[in-house]
């Protein structure tokens, strides 16, 4: 049967050049030049976010802590510290804290707390009362008076014990015995010695007197005989001599204790009267208790400011006198030491660490108490240790400063602080990734973290919006002494912030983004000495923006022009067509095309997906390729199975791939490559599919066009090149200026289509052809001609399979 000629496909309009592009209506901007614009005051198309970090500000309650995403450069920082400071929320009282000895456990700080600017009142006042106890108290032992009556108690010590021991000497006299002291090691004791004429020895001496016949061996024999008898009544007497010793002590040292503990009172009275806090009175006693018992100590006359003590320093953890607002702490840098503070040690003179309260340090948490701390997610959760103590610090609501080394398994110190209460709301500053992984895998995040604000990277493009642009450039130039921008350069910065969100009917809230090209068009404009910044200037900013960063995409263009790349602008070929790929990142992301080129052959084996044989292709890859292969089952394998071996693959293509944006143009070269009719390598094609054929939106739509156009524009344009991409993609455009000049000549077009089998009909030229009322396509068209082929290659394979059976 002889093969019917391809039946002309209707022809389908290009988009027209209003389509391509969205030029900011001068109308829309508020005044000739910024001289005429007032700067704005606050934030510009966050409302959502504002909404509820206005929430999570102002109430009051367990968990309502605020995590912030969005994308970098939407104003997260600059917003959260200006509605901090604008939204005036609730002022809850900042308190300050010192952490004091603990006499009675030195390993268990006492936390003290007080009113604002109260704490450092109270460490004057402590440092001023100690030096006057260091310098006053030893006078106070010096007084006539105190003299007199230590003395008379000595003198009644004195006689008592006189009296006591001269009894005993009573006693042993007539047996011929005396009672002296005699000296053992360092220390003096009473001991009965035996009269022998006009001296006194020792019992144990009294063999060398019987050698000298100062007695006979009898006399000595009885002399240690009555010793022994008199040995035990000096035990007793002895024991009762220490009693006697003691109590006079004691009333000596009681009575030292009267006279210190008048003087002590008599100073720390002021600080009773004033600090009526429990904690603090508790704490007052405990250091005249400690002094009252250490007298020794300060009985040594001192010079007027001598050095304190260190067990009687109070260290002001937290001083909040200069503060008179709610505090909002933005810690850069939030390690474990920054956040929590830390117990610092100190080496002494022996190269042995020690620590006390004296070396407790706040962190930034503290410092946060009654206000807000903010800080970023992705520090917080990288920095060791942090993340996990600060979950338990938002729970508990207590704060307990440690070293990190504390909670290794040898820790250095085991002093131990009071904990501290605290009240402050954190606000973490991360993007969706970090928020989605924490709601998932961390159990107490929803506890803790109740609201979140979501920053959003666009905002509608409405006439207010491009007001509140140009009072965003007004409000630089005030800030950075810029020169002022006429109506032109608003425009080009309002088209920019388009652009960059790839959409006409949004605006971009990057405005780090935007505040470098006005920065970068300042400096233009000054490199020319021109009086105001035009749209030329910002045109030149953007330019060498992206020139900047353009390295690779030069390179890579090279290759395509010295065609190492092998890319076709012209002709037609069967099975060949040319995709559109984006490199680089986010911002400077710039597209370029790829040849993709699909063959077919009989047998069973299906639709091979070589990049994924080869393991290149990433899962949305693999997946637009199961789609590609709904999508030919749907339309003719209704009938009989497939009966076919394909093959696609991106040529010249030696790293991975991912995305399903070019699996429209896979279907196309494989239409092509079953039907043999050739596809125009002059239109470069973007867009996925579904399983019924259907186009759909895709990505860096702008970045695509301008790619192939680069090609197209250096081999020469013809006026048949072009893009074909997805009808939704429309309002996406905002393409550069000479793609739309070119297009507004003829020597470029763009077609945006709605399904496959209007993008066959471009590239082929040929209908693509409908289902009859006999359920098969037209003989003449593309899909006929697929239809027919395949039953071809399945009768080939039946008459295969019989001959093998």
């Amino acid at each position: 049967m002889a093969t019917p000629i391809p039946r002309p496909a209707t022809a389908h309009a290009p988009l027209p050049v209003e389509e391509l592009r969205w030029y900011c209506p001068p109308d829309m901007i508020p005044a000739e030049t910024t001289e005429g614009v007032h700067p704005i005051e606050g934030i510009i198309g966050q409302d959502r976010a504002l909404k509820a970090l206005k929430l999570g500000v102002e109430l009051y309650g367990p968990g309502y802590n605020v995590f912030v995403s969005g994308l970098s450069g939407t104003g997260k920082a600059t917003t959260i510290k200006t509605i901090l400071e604008k939204l005036q929320p609730r002022k809850v009282l900042t308190r300050d804290y010192c952490y004091v000895n603990n006499f009675d456990d030195p390993d268990r700080p006492r936390l003290l707390v007080f009113e604002r600017g109260m704490g450092r009142r109270f460490q004057d006042d402590m440092d001023e009362a100690m030096q006057l106890v260091l310098e006053k108290v030893p006078g106070q032992f010096e007084e006539p008076e105190y003299l007199k009556n230590k003395q008379m108690l000595v003198d009644e010590y004195n006689r008592l014990e006189e009296e006591l021991f001269g009894s005993f000497e009573e006693q042993i006299g007539p047996d011929g015995f005396v009672l002296g002291r005699v000296q053992e090691g360092q220390a003096m004791h009473p001991e009965i010695l035996v009269r022998l004429g006009d001296k006194a020895v020792l019992v144990s001496d009294l063999a060398g007197a019987v050698t000298e016949k100062l007695l006979t061996e009898e006399e000595a024999q009885r002399y240690v005989e009555k010793y022994r008898e008199h040995k035990l009544a000096l035990q007793d007497v002895f024991r009762r001599g220490l009693r006697l010793s003691r109590e006079y002590q004691k009333k000596i040292e009681e009575h030292e204790r009267q006279v210190g503990s008048f003087f002590l009172l008599a100073i720390f009275k002021d600080l009773l009267d004033t600090y009526t806090g429990e904690q603090v009175q508790a704490y007052l006693n405990a250091v005249m208790e400690n002094i009252l018992e250490n007298l020794d100590q300060f009985k040594s006359t001192q010079e007027e400011g001598g050095e304190i003590p260190a067990e009687y320093e109070v260290n002001l953890l937290m001083d909040n006198s200069g503060t008179s607002y709610c505090p909002v702490v933005v810690e850069t840098v939030p390690t474990f030491r920054n956040i929590f503070g830390t117990i610092e040690r100190k080496q002494n003179a022996s190269g042995f660490f020690y620590t006390d309260f004296t070396l407790i340090k706040a962190g930034s948490l503290l410092q946060a108490d009654g206000g807000f701390l903010v800080l970023n997610a992705a520090d917080a959760l990288t920095e060791p240790g942090v993340w996990k103590n600060l979950q338990r610090v938002l729970l508990y609501r207590q704060l307990e400063i440690q070293s990190l080394e504390m909670f290794a398994q040898q820790s250095p110190t085991a002093l131990k602080p009071e904990s501290i209460d605290v009240n402050v709301k954190v606000i973490l500053i991360g993007n969706n990734e970090i928020y989605a992984a924490l709601i998932n895998y961390e159990r107490d995040f929803k506890k803790i973290f109740k609201v979140k604000a979501d920053f959003d990277h666009e905002m509608p493009n409405t006439p207010m919006a491009v007001g509140q642009y140009a009072a965003l450039v007004r409000r630089l130039i005030s800030e950075e002494a810029l020169k002022h921008f006429d109506k032109g350069a608003i425009a080009g910065i309002v088209e920019y912030g388009a652009r960059l969100v790839d959409s006409k009917k949004k605006l971009t809230t990057q405005f780090s983004e935007i505040a470098d090209i006005v920065r970068e068009a300042n400096y233009w404009c000054q490199q020319n000495s021109n009086k105001y910044v035009t749209g030329v200037h910002v045109d030149k900013a953007i330019e060498e923006t992206y020139n900047r960063h353009a390295l690779h995409e030069d390179k890579l263009q090279e290759l395509i022009d010295d065609e190492v790349i092998l890319i076709a602008v012209d002709g037609t070929r069967i099975g060949q067509i040319n995709g559109l790929a984006v490199y680089g990142g986010e911002r400077f992301a710039f597209g370029k095309p790829t040849r993709i080129t699909a063959t077919v052959s009989a047998g069973k084996a299906g639709i091979i997906n070589i990049e994924r044989e080869a393991r290149m292709s990433g899962s949305t890859h693999d997946k637009g390729m199961l789609i590609l292969s709904g999508f030919i089952r749907e339309q003719f394998a209704q009938e009989r199975p497939l009966s076919l071996t394909a093959s696609i693959s991106f040529e010249q293509s030696y790293t991975g791939i991912d995305g399903d944006s070019a699996s429209s143009t896979e279907v196309y070269a494989l239409l092509s490559a079953i039907t043999e009719l050739p596809l125009s390598q002059s239109i470069a094609v973007t867009g996925s599919i579904n399983q019924k054929g259907d186009i759909q939106p895709i990505g860096g739509v702008n970045q695509k066009i301008e790619g192939f156009f680069e090609v197209c524009e250096r081999r020469g344009l013809t006026g048949k090149q072009g893009v074909i991409i997805p009808r939704q993609n429309v309002d996406h455009l905002m393409l550069h200026s000479n793609v739309v000049d070119a297009v507004r000549e003829g020597k470029f077009q763009i077609w945006a289509v709605e399904t496959v089998m209007q993008g066959i009909e471009l590239l082929t030229g040929v209908a693509a052809g409908e289902r009859g009322k006999n359920g098969q396509y037209p003989a003449d068209t593309v899909f006929g001609i697929v239809e027919r082929r395949l039953e071809r290659l399945y009768e080939r394979a039946k008459d295969e399979k019989e001959k093998d059976g």
